[in-house]
């Protein structure tokens, strides 16, 4: 797609969520849509009208199962992070609409039990997952997300293991 265009289109609202558990460690869930590692934090678009924190805790619930009493709310993000999608996903992915994402991030704290994560739901996204540190989930990451995901942990960081 030439420069031009892509400028032209806009960002996707997205909310993603870290959750920690207990000892600070990060949910990572591997996508289901890849052969190859990409393990990333529960995310996905924001719907009309609703805000962030909304969309935070449905995402959350549809992804991984974990339902908004089992989880405690501890921060969000100081500003929305910007992602522009590598030139051989534009056009592919949200029907060509969106040049990229631009994501409100929100920390929670996990109260429940590592039993009651369900990555079984009505539409799955990963085919399994882990707690893992903040080092990890910076490696574990698909590239193109690599910025937002130092952004957002510089900003959790105090909370983390």
């Amino acid at each position: 797609m030439k420069p031009e265009k892509r400028a032209r289109l806009p960002y996707r609202p997205n909310v993603g969520v870290m959750l920690i558990n207990g000892a600070g460690l990060i949910f990572a869930g591997q996508r289901l849509d890849s052969a190859l590692p990409a393990w990333q934090m529960p995310q996905g678009g924001i719907d009309k009208g609703e805000t962030p924190a909304e969309a935070g805790l449905r995402e959350l619930e549809e992804e991984t199962g974990v339902s908004p009493d089992l989880v405690e709310f501890i921060a969000e993000a100081p500003e929305p992070v910007r992602y522009d999608l590598p030139d051989e996903l534009l056009g592919k992915i949200w029907k060509g609409k969106y040049r990229g994402q631009e994501q409100h991030w929100l920390l929670y704290r996990f109260l429940g039990r590592d039993d009651q994560v369900n990555l079984a739901t009505a539409h799955p996204e990963f085919s399994e997952w882990r707690w893992i540190h903040a080092a990890d989930m910076l490696e574990a990451i698909v590239p193109f997300k690599r910025a937002v995901y130092e952004q957002v942990i510089a900003a959790f960081r105090p909370h983390l293991a």
